[in-house]
């Protein structure tokens, strides 16, 4: 039968292939200058000897559809900006400008509007410029009153603010900074399990993704070298934790408490936890690694600055897995 998301029509393994098999095509046009590239949070363009330009490209999947269907566009931009910038700062980069990229069938002003205006009002938040974008009319591609959207974020940072991962260490901590929601992925899925005609779940579906990158900056600035690794969990759910760094396991020991949606979604589909952590956020939006010492500072912080956060697991020796230890082991 497959997965409930490849019954949904979205298959990650394919997609893991894809970016395996791209990494051949993509390595010849890289130079000296580039740090990291396919497959992490956010390239790193090396400018100087000090400095890095850092970019990230992401959209919002199939939640436009829904955002569409409901005739609810107001924080659909949030979400575009926050999938690009909690990956941006991944890297420890501050962001400097945004473009989008909006595609339609035909275009409705009031909508495109909208939408621009929450791209707008995300990227204040996250103190940085929408320098332009795109707009496409492609009726042959998109029926009347549906669009789609992608965005593209540049930042920068100096070597000695660079998060890397590399410094990370066995009894090394794992915090969570807890989810709202579904955020932007696994919409595919959503929209099997729920009915648009659920109001009380549509409302919950369509929150927007919190926008991480603020908060984490300002500690990261505060206190630089003690953020040793972040992970913004997405796509692939608690899969995205060993991109930090892939010589490590991490154990995660704290069941994470449940967005009522996504404590929904497990009910109705039954769910067993190999499936539902490697799909959806499960309550954790993003996984930042630290020493013991610091990690009480790290949670009161984000607490103060209304991100609740938690001690989630632990960092051990091993070879990039996630180990579920709840109530019985389950490795990723």
């Amino acid at each position: 039968m497959g997965s409930w998301y490849q019954r949904a029509g979205v298959d990650i393994d394919l997609a893991d292939m894809f970016v395996e098999r791209i990494k051949k095509i993509v390595a010849p046009t890289q130079n000296k200058r580039v740090r990291a590239g396919v497959g992490g949070f956010a390239s790193l363009f090396r400018l100087n000897k000090e400095t890095y330009l850092v970019a990230s490209t992401d959209g919002v999947g199939t939640k436009v559809k829904l955002a569409a269907e409901l005739k609810q566009h107001r924080w659909i931009g949030q979400d575009l900006v926050a999938m690009c910038v909690n990956d941006l700062i991944c890297t420890g980069a501050t962001p400097l400008f945004f473009l989008d990229y909006f595609a339609t069938g035909k275009l409705d002003l009031d909508v495109g509007v909208e939408v621009v205006r929450g791209i707008a009002r995300a990227c204040k938040r996250c103190d940085m410029a929408l320098v332009g974008g795109e707009t496409a009319e492609m009726p042959d591609v998109y029926p009347r009153g549906v669009y789609d959207l992608a965005g593209f974020v540049v930042g920068v940072v100096d070597k000695t603010h660079l998060i890397t991962g590399h410094s990370i260490k066995e009894g090394d901590v794992m915090i969570g900074i807890a989810s709202n929601g579904v955020h932007s992925n696994g919409y595919s899925l959503i929209r099997k399990v729920f009915s648009t005609k659920e109001k009380q779940w549509m409302r919950l579906a369509l929150r927007p993704t919190p926008l991480y990158q603020p908060m984490i900056l300002k500690f990261h600035r505060q206190y630089p070298g003690v953020i040793k690794g972040l992970a913004h969990i997405t796509g692939s759910g608690f899969l995205n934790i060993p991109r930090i760094n892939e010589q490590f396991d991490y154990v995660v020991t704290v069941r994470p408490a449940l967005p009522p949606i996504l404590k929904e979604v497990v009910r109705r589909t039954g769910m067993k936890d190999s499936e539902s952590f490697t799909t959806f956020n499960m309550g954790v939006g993003m996984v930042v690694v630290t020493s013991p010492v610091w990690a009480k500072r790290f949670i009161t912080f984000c607490n103060r600055n209304d991100f609740s956060s938690f001690i989630l697991g632990r960092v051990e020796s091993g070879s990039g897995r996630v180990i579920l230890r709840f109530e019985q082991t389950v490795i990723l």
